[in-house]
């Protein structure tokens, strides 16, 4: 079984990840160029400012540490990370189906997937969009705990109220956990302000979210159609 599960989840993951780290370089990948362009100014004319503080022009470009090159060193180290998210959410659909007992298939597989982008991209994204470079932003420990947050009370209420069947205590517990964190609210900054045209951000956000919801989606399929190719062959 856990060879079947790393086979599965290595190829599916590897697959999936090519052909979205290769759709990302004519969607996201222009955006966040392109905002880089329209944040590099802001960094020029704050230097002269603050001369002795960290926040000037040398400090901000070694304190944002090491950055690929443009071009084919920055499609490199992009495709490595997107590749290696998709066999981390490959990964990560397989234990959880293995462990509910699902059957899986294309159909099942798919619709896990599904139900994993709307718990860890669409339901998050509803107070934390995708953003480009120079955003502002709020608190980053906060936020980052209400994405997690709201990703595991996503997950369980969707599981809650799919498979509860006919009892409205637990379907009514799990819309109060689907709720719960946009009620709640995800911390922003202050003062909302950026640089880069609002037509850009909006896009990217779009784009992300299409090309998340794709990425779901790959491994998706991809597991149901390989799943069964690595079946254990019984003795006959």
């Amino acid at each position: 079984m856990l060879s079947r599960i790393l086979s599965v989840g290595l190829l599916a993951g590897l697959v999936a990840g090519l052909l979205i780290a290769a759709l990302q370089q004519v969607t996201t990948t222009p955006l966040i160029l392109a905002a880089e362009t329209y944040e590099k100014p802001v960094e020029v004319s704050a230097a002269p400012k603050a001369p002795h503080s960290h926040h000037g022009t040398e400090a901000h470009s070694h304190g944002d540490g090491w950055k690929p090159a443009d071009g084919l060193p920055r499609f490199f180290f992009t495709a490595v990370t997107t590749v290696a998210t998709a066999i981390g959410v490959a990964f990560v659909l397989i234990a959880i189906m293995v462990f509910a007992g699902v059957p899986i298939d294309e159909g099942r597989a798919l619709a896990w997937a599904i139900a994993g982008f709307v718990a860890c991209g669409l339901a998050p994204a509803a107070g934390l969009a995708p953003e480009l470079p120079g955003a502002a932003s709020g608190d980053v420990v906060g936020r980052q705990l209400w994405w997690v947050g709201t990703a595991i009370a996503t997950a369980v209420g969707l599981w809650g109220f799919l498979r509860a069947g006919h009892h409205p205590a637990v379907r009514l517990g799990a819309i109060v956990l689907l709720l719960a964190p946009h009620f709640i609210g995800a911390p922003h900054a202050h003062e909302f302000e950026s640089k880069v045209p609002a037509e850009i951000a909006a896009q990217f956000t779009a784009l992300s979210l299409v090309v998340q919801a794709l990425l779901w989606t790959l491994v998706g399929v991809g597991i149901g159609m390989l799943w069964p190719k690595f079946a254990p062959k019984t003795a006959g």
